[in-house]
């Protein structure tokens, strides 16, 4: 397939257009997953898989894929069918217990594409504390999300700070913090008294770690979700069963989640 780009320069006193024809590299669209398990600290979960195909570069809709089966079954043997709502969504009541674990089969165009994973736990926010003289100016107000690091237990973290103002995300570790008390910044141009500011924060393991630090650099964690624009060359934890050249992109996740909301002083 061949795409075709326009390209026109405009010169100082004169303008010229010329149509310039590339040749660019195209493949088989791949399927996209995004699979998450949040277990809440008041015990209930929220468990959702979200299904998609990768589209040229030029292209900005992503096609749901609204016709896959799709099921979880646990080490002690519970399976949970999931049900299509809208978009190319599938959910389904699944509450993780520590002890099991839990293996995730989609089936698609006839190929089975499955990934198994455990409960990741994450310790609770404590508080956030508000500073109004921050930045280079010392008048931008500035955000701190508080929580102690498990002493001496290798952690994995995903953070997410959601506000009008902008969304950040961020992978890491406790590498050089282990067993002490931290904080998930936040820093958006224009916060102000009113806004509301919620801070989430998942258990996660080293491969998924991993895995959130290469997406969130091809996609400069900008705009919504890191699955919103799926880069062609990460790969997450799911396997493609029945035909393995032909692997998915994306993640099965199950992590426990700590959330606190602030509303702007």
């Amino acid at each position: 397939m061949k795409n075709y780009i326009l390209i026109v320069a405009t010169l100082l006193f004169a303008s010229c257009q010329d149509v310039i024809e590339l040749d660019l590299n195209t493949s088989e669209p791949k399927l996209v997953i995004e699979a998450t398990i949040n277990v809440l600290k008041d015990g209930s979960s929220e468990a959702f898989v979200r299904l998609s195909k990768t589209i040229p570069f030029y292209e900005n809709l992503i096609p749901p894929i609204t016709d896959a089966i799709v099921s979880i079954t646990s080490s002690t043997g519970e399976f949970y069918n999931f049900n299509h709502t809208q978009n190319g969504i599938y959910t389904a009541s699944v509450l993780p217990v520590l002890e099991n674990t839990y293996t995730l089969e989609i089936i698609y165009q006839n190929e089975t594409y499955t990934a198994t994973e455990a409960l990741h736990t994450v310790t609770e926010f404590e508080e956030v504390i508000q500073d109004n003289e921050g930045g280079f100016a010392g008048d931008q107000i500035q955000l701190k999300a508080y929580f102690t690091d498990p002493a001496g237990i290798q952690n994995y973290y995903l953070s997410e700070t959601l506000s009008v103002r902008g969304d950040e995300r961020r992978a890491f570790n406790d590498e050089f913090f282990d067993g002490n008390r931290i904080n998930d910044f936040y820093s958006a141009d224009e916060l102000e008294p009113g806004d509301v500011v919620t801070f989430n924060l998942y258990g996660v393991d080293e491969y998924f770690y991993n895995f959130m630090i290469l997406l969130l650099q091809q996609t400069n964690n900008e705009g919504g979700g890191p699955f919103e624009t799926q880069p062609a060359t990460v790969r997450g934890n799911m396997l493609n069963q029945t035909n393995p050249e032909n692997f998915p992109l994306g993640y099965f996740r199950i992590s426990e989640l700590s959330t606190i909301v602030y509303i702007v002083e």
